[in-house]
């Protein structure tokens, strides 16, 4: 890699590009300060990079006879082959910077991604000496922020986490119930305040040890610790304890008829109790756990997942998973998880391009869930006036914003639930209504900091042309992953856009306000976020789920009536799969079941 960038630096230096294969003249001390090495050193680069047939070297002999250098081999042609041949072991990280670094001028760069293309999908091949591997590989737009259970907050991080780890029990969504998973059996007491769960036998670790109740208890003594974003889930927890090797106890301080639910959560994934015994940095570079997929790699460019073939629900057909991070300047404008690069090694490329629904199975879900902008109510200024508040509702109409951005917004928002933004009744203002409201509000021209990340641009930018028609002043702040879990630049914010996933229905939705790094927990007052908890306590200890959600629709009332809340749009998640895969659907995080995929010969 040394020699190639070499050339590369050599090439931009002295003109290669103009040169056609014609002698460019070069001293050898120019070409040392190029490479930022001694003329000795200079000479071994030469003789190297003419051995790989890059270049010839003349020196020049004599007085007025000056040295040239020969560039043989195109830029363009070069990179390309290069960052194909690093792709094609697995090295990405290493293609996306040589492109980054050296490709300006050429269209190495767009070459490479329509050749990554061809790399996606379903394949068949070797893998670490296995012949004949069901690979699914495909781009995502973002790195993983954590793969700690305790600390997750992202519905990608969340299904990533799941592939890993196991749970005491899950989520059935095709049959609406809890089912088993570590634990076999279950039960609690009348006032649902003392829990019990049964362990399987032969649960392991990807390290082969075998799960015991004393991991379940280490797992949620961490989770409740101080640091933990996701402590939140067990604040109501007094005791967890072992009453044997497979049989754990959990005491409530109050009642809680959904606890379960919350054992189903990614944040309740069972760790192992070695992680106490060695640095939580080491444990966490290729942490492991029960689930279907053990981690290979783990990288901010790269993840790769391979079956894990003693798991107690049974092995996953495909072999391995292959997640390629893509630079953010390659980012799809696209808020979804799963791109539309779904196809197998074989598969026609022109029918899927030229019109996938008529042999392409096409995969669609509406979001369980919403895109909603969020004041802060933990700055002084405007968005602690509640008449300013509402006025900027009245101007942000959802039935417009979703015809003009059209895309994956299916359906405008006003409530949390795409079933309950269908029951509610439109209310639209007039012009001189939304100006008179303005007045009302005392609305001096203060300019508004609006924070959004860059998948939300489309979102952002149409929020703040509709508020500056109006005369509202509105500084739009594109941030990157690294910007956006900055606290400096959350908290610098009058408000935001954001989205959440109700892939835990009633738990999701409490996490929304209680997630210490959820920015709609984030933003919300003391005083409103304390009548919150209360209503979450008297939700949790409801008898019926009626009851449970006429509390928690309170809170989405007060927060969307008070406007601390303005409801935008929901999404629908697409995608294609070749018509050989099998197995394939949307889960409730917006992903696609790595496990649950075969390939149909």
């Amino acid at each position: 890699m040394l020699v190639a960038e070499r050339y590369l630096t050599l090439y931009d230096r002295f003109g290669g590009e103009n040169s056609n294969g014609e002698p460019v003249v070069a001293t050898l001390e120019e070409l040392a300060n190029a490479l930022f090495c001694t003329p000795r050193n200079a000479k071994l680069v030469l003789k190297k990079l003419e051995e790989d047939c890059l270049v010839n070297w003349l020196p020049g002999r004599g007085r007025g006879n000056r040295s040239h250098i020969i560039f043989k081999v195109h830029k363009e042609n070069f990179l390309l082959n290069l960052a194909t041949s690093k792709a094609d072991v697995g090295d990405y990280r290493t293609s996306f910077e040589v492109l980054s670094n050296y490709g300006e001028g050429t269209e190495a760069k767009i070459k490479f991604l329509e050749w990554l293309k061809g790399r996606f999908g379903y394949q068949k091949e070797t893998v670490r000496g296995l012949t004949e591997c069901d690979t699914l590989r495909f781009p995502v737009y973002r790195s993983v922020q954590t793969l700690d259970p305790a600390k997750v907050n992202y519905a990608f991080d969340s299904h990533i986490i799941r592939q890993i780890f196991d749970r005491l029990v899950t989520y059935d969504e095709t049959v609406d119930r809890i089912v088993p998973g570590i634990a076999h059996a279950w039960n609690a007491d009348s006032q649902a305040m003392e829990w019990t769960f049964y362990l399987r036998k032969g649960v392991l670790f990807h390290s082969g040890r075998e799960l015991n109740s004393q991991d379940v208890v280490y797992t949620f003594e961490r989770l409740r610790s101080q640091n933990m974003p996701n402590r939140w889930m067990m604040r109501s927890l007094s005791v967890v304890e072992a009453l044997g090797p497979r049989t754990v106890r959990f005491v409530l301080s109050q009642p809680n008829r959904i606890f379960d639910r919350f054992l189903c959560s990614a944040a309740s994934s069972i760790l192992p109790l070695d992680l106490d015994e060695q640095s939580e940095e080491d444990y966490w570079r290729l942490p492991t756990g029960t689930g279907p997929f053990h981690l290979v790699s783990f990288s901010p460019h790269r993840i790769e997942l391979a079956a894990n073939t003693s798991y107690y629900a049974g092995r996953p057909y495909l072999d391995g998973v292959d997640i390629i991070i893509m630079p953010e300047d390659c980012q799809q404008m696209s808020t979804i998880g799963l791109p539309s690069v779904m196809q197998t090694q074989d598969g026609d490329k022109s029918e899927q391009e030229e019109n996938p629904e008529e042999k392409w199975q096409a995969l669609a879900r509406l979001c369980n869930g919403c895109t909603m902008m969020t004041w802060n109510g933990n700055k002084q200024g405007w968005t602690q006036n509640e008449t300013f508040r509402k006025a900027v509702r009245l101007l942000l109409d959802p039935v417009a914003m979703q015809a003009e951005l059209g895309g994956e917004r299916v359906l405008p928002a006003y409530s949390l639930r795409p079933e309950d933004s269908m029951q509610y009744e439109r209310q639209t203002a007039t012009v001189p209504e939304i100006y008179h409201a303005l007045s009302q509000s005392g609305y001096d021209g203060t300019k508004l900091r609006l924070v959004v990340h860059e998948k939300y641009e489309r979102d952002g930018r149409w929020v703040a042309t509709r508020m500056n028609s109006f005369g509202i002043a509105v500084d739009l702040f594109l941030a990157d992953w690294s910007q956006v879990l900055d606290p400096e630049i959350i908290s610098s914010a009058d408000f935001t856009i954001s989205g959440i996933i109700l892939a835990e229905e009633d738990v999701c939705e409490i996490d929304m306000y209680e997630h210490e790094e959820c920015i709609s927990s984030t933003y919300l007052a003391p005083s409103l976020k304390s009548w919150i908890l209360a209503q979450i306590d008297l939700a949790l200890g409801s008898d019926s789920a009626q009851a449970r959600r006429s509390h928690l629709r309170d809170i989405e009332t007060r927060l969307r009536e008070e406007c601390h809340i303005i409801f935008l749009h929901h999404r629908q998640l697409n995608t294609y799969m070749h018509p050989s895969v099998r197995g394939a659907s949307f889960n409730s995080n917006g992903w696609i079941d790595f496990k649950q995929i075969w390939l149909e010969k």
